[in-house]
């Protein structure tokens, strides 16, 4: 089954902003995970593979493996090398896993860009040993809050939203965890949120808004294909959002949708 269509691109002007998204949320997301003495660990959609190398590092004891569909990230992701750490490539709709594999699978920012992401949810439970724990965080965009406000930066990220769901994608999927994961038949769900409050003098403002100039830059020849978005209107969200980024004054508040469950 094929993915939907990733809305980011995989050039690299997008791996420089993943790897600076990565650099944002890794810590978090890791200390989230609460790994433990986890034997075998899987991340579904690993990307540049920051993250399974960070996990891997962390947790030298333990069998560490990436699942990535993209060539040139998988192509990165190859050369980070630790003596127990894994990359191959396939779709998280078919894992290339036999049943009962891993103590843990975790995927991130992964739900948004897939066909089905019940059928994800379902292989992730089927390479899951008895007992063992599934970790999930997921954007829901629309949860963000600029302040001084960027109305054109809003209007556009809406319709980001849009070009998300014509691509196959859920923008929104963050808030649909909990049905997701009890169809699956995972028991012992918690629901979390990792709450993002950046604002003017702190060190990390001006990367946040970085990584969302990097967003709609990514979205921008589609959003004008699909007659979703100017360019003028696109160009001018980008201005917003830049003298957001100047501003003395300015906070931005957003949360990501985090929840775990158990075989």
């Amino acid at each position: 089954m094929p993915d939907a269509s990733y809305i980011h691109g995989t050039d690299s002007a997008e791996q420089e902003r993943l790897a600076l998204l990565n650099r944002l949320t890794n810590q978090s997301f890791i200390d989230f995970l609460a790994l433990d003495r986890a034997h075998s660990i899987l991340d579904l959609g690993s990307g540049l593979g920051i993250l399974a190398e960070h996990v891997a590092t962390l947790h030298p004891q333990s069998e560490v493996w990436g699942l990535e569909y993209a060539a040139e990230q998988l192509a990165v992701a190859r050369n980070r090398h630790r003596p127990n750490l894994h990359f191959v490539q396939g779709d998280a709709h078919q894992l290339p896993f036999p049943d009962e594999r891993f103590a843990v699978v975790y995927c991130r920012y992964l739900l948004e860009h897939v066909a089905d992401p019940r059928q994800v949810l379902s292989e992730a439970y089927r390479v899951l040993l008895p007992g063992g724990k599934v970790c999930v965080q997921e954007n829901n965009i629309l949860a963000l809050v600029l302040y001084p406000d960027c109305p054109q930066f809003e209007t556009v990220w809406h319709q980001f939203a849009r070009l998300q769901q014509q691509l196959g994608g859920d923008a929104e999927i963050g808030k649909k965890l909990l049905p997701l994961l009890k169809t699956v038949d995972f028991h012992h769900i918690e629901l979390s949120i990792a709450p993002e409050i950046h604002h003017a003098g702190i060190v990390t403002f001006r990367s946040w808004v970085e990584n969302l100039i990097g967003n709609v830059r990514s979205g921008a020849a589609a959003l004008q294909e699909r007659q979703l978005a100017t360019r003028e209107e696109i160009t001018t969200a980008i201005a917003e959002l830049e003298a957001f980024a100047e501003r003395e004054d300015a906070s931005l508040f957003f949360y990501w949708n985090r929840a775990s469950g158990v075989r």
